[in-house]
């Protein structure tokens, strides 16, 4: 469980700022899933989705999308996993594999949360953020994420990661611009066994 409570350049978890909100969110919560609940729900509520909201600047590292309150789902996975890691409580990265279009000719990435409870496991949260159609909530041991797997080509991948996939931060890296992230969503290519 080391590398799930590790701090590194993009989950700094040890940031000043992510320390003094970690111990608010956990201050009075009676347990690991009762942080972990006040972590999910100030993330997903708090930080408003770039695309969502058309809002720049692109930010990665958690402590960047604690300063600008803004991110794109795996940006605000990264602060999320930052937030628990902060409070002891082990937390990695997610995928899904989503389809952009209804001829499956494109599919993009989408980043949420495992995080690790007593008596439950690992359990994975979609912190997103909701908007119409879109109804994440944090009610282990029953996922609600923001996305189902509905067609041929999309995938939840298995892996609890924890660091981000480097497809994922070169893109939120080298992006201008809201819009640059949304030309150029990562994806990966899955393989059939």
């Amino acid at each position: 469980m080391r590398a799930y409570l590790a701090s590194s350049d993009i989950i700094d978890w040890q940031h000043p700022g992510i320390q003094a909100l970690a111990r608010e969110l956990a201050d009075g919560a009676s347990g690991p899933a009762a942080i972990a609940r006040a972590c999910f729900t100030y993330v997903r509520d708090e930080i408003k989705h770039s695309s969502d909201h058309g809002l720049n600047p692109v930010t990665c590292k958690a402590s960047e999308v604690l300063r600008y309150k803004t991110g794109f789902c795996y940006a605000k996975s990264h602060l999320l996993t930052a937030l628990l890691r902060a409070n002891g409580i082990p937390a990695g990265l997610c995928y899904q594999r989503l389809s952009m279009d209804d001829e499956q000719q494109s599919f993009c990435l989408h980043g949420l949360n495992a995080v690790h409870l007593p008596g439950h496991g690992w359990y994975r949260m979609d912190a997103r953020g909701n908007r119409p159609g879109i109804d994440a909530q944090f009610t282990p041991p029953v996922e609600r994420l923001a996305f189902a797997i509905t067609i041929a080509g999309e995938a939840d991948l298995p892996e609890v990661w924890p660091e981000p996939l480097p497809v994922v931060t070169e893109v939120l890296q080298t992006a201008g611009s809201y819009q640059a992230v949304l030309d150029r969503l990562p994806d990966i290519e899955l393989v059939t066994r």
